[in-house]
């Protein structure tokens, strides 16, 4: 069974190109549609995770946990 989330964290700048390169896969295999994709940390901003087309960004593990949360329970409904 295919998760709800997606959750990817960077901590380094150079490494937050991968995060646009796991949507670009979840689109090539055809589940894009059916998950939520959040990101979020230390450099990451919520211009870049629109930049990307990330579902979500949350700025501490705290919120994600919250809007992950959400999604499940919204896909539940």
């Amino acid at each position: 069974e295919l998760s709800q989330v997606i959750g990817i964290c960077a901590l380094l700048t150079t490494t937050m190109q991968q995060m646009k390169q796991v949507i670009q896969a979840a689109q090539k295999a055809g589940v894009r549609d059916k998950v939520k994709i959040m990101v979020g940390g230390a450099p990451v901003t919520e211009q870049f995770a629109q930049s990307i087309e990330a579902d979500c960004y949350t700025d501490n593990a705290v919120s994600a946990a919250e809007e992950a949360l959400r999604f499940c329970t919204a896909a539940l409904d």
